[in-house]
């Protein structure tokens, strides 16, 4: 029987007036490429449904490969998260980053309650990079917060501070997920880095997607 992988990708798409956001590409199609090649069957949802905004900036420098451009046609009607009603047909939840995911996933209740509910059930949750915004607004059926005493990483402060766009953020990733309780876990800047915590797999940066999907299929191989 095929897995089944839920993507949830971000719609926001402006960090202000002047500045444009959205999903960072190669995140979410070097994850969809893996996963397509595993044969696994694949859901792509967003908050809002409908087109998912591409960064423009993941797109600089001309070096994304076809087959990762491509995957930008999975993105054109993504399913509204509200539409996702039965989370048992799912082996895995995958959160692909971007700068958008800050401005909306960390305030999508029916996000956090289908990550809490496919953690609790034991499917596997994986994000990278800018992806784990969507997990700080997840509590556990007792009130804990999911990152709590869990090893996670993703888009460091410093990496952060690097790209220039710290001062547009409602908050810095690395040290909210500390706040929450997590074991925050960071590499060199732009380094392929993963976390594995049980269920819980998390990526530094966009070099790390490949590795996180991996991982992903490995587990969901067991």
């Amino acid at each position: 029987m095929n897995k089944h992988i839920l993507m949830v990708v971000t719609t926001a798409d402006k960090m202000n007036n002047e500045l444009d956001t959205g999903l960072w590409l190669s995140e979410f199609g070097e994850a969809y490429v893996e996963f397509s090649n595993q044969g696994y069957e694949i859901t792509v949802a967003s908050p809002k449904g409908g087109k998912a905004p591409v960064d423009d900036r993941s797109l600089e420098g001309g070096e994304t490969p076809q087959e990762i451009l491509d995957t930008a046609k999975y993105l054109e009607n993504t399913l509204k998260l509200d539409e996702v009603k039965d989370i048992s047909k799912f082996d895995a939840i995958f959160m692909p980053g971007g700068h958008g995911t800050m401005f909306d996933l960390p305030e999508n209740v029916k996000l956090h309650e289908v990550v809490r509910d496919m953690y609790e059930a034991d499917k596997l949750v994986a994000a990278v990079c800018h992806g784990p915004a969507g997990l700080v607004g997840v509590t556990l059926s007792d009130g804990t917060p999911l990152v709590k005493n869990q090893t996670v990483t993703g888009f460091t402060d410093e990496e952060e501070r690097a790209t220039t766009l710290d001062q547009y953020m409602p908050f810095l990733l690395e040290t909210r997920l500390r706040e929450l309780g997590a074991n925050f876990v960071g590499a060199d800047n732009w380094a392929d880095h993963v976390q594995v915590s049980g269920k819980l797999v998390t990526g530094q940066n966009p070099q790390s997607t490949i590795s996180v999907a991996k991982e992903v299929i490995a587990q969901l191989d067991k």
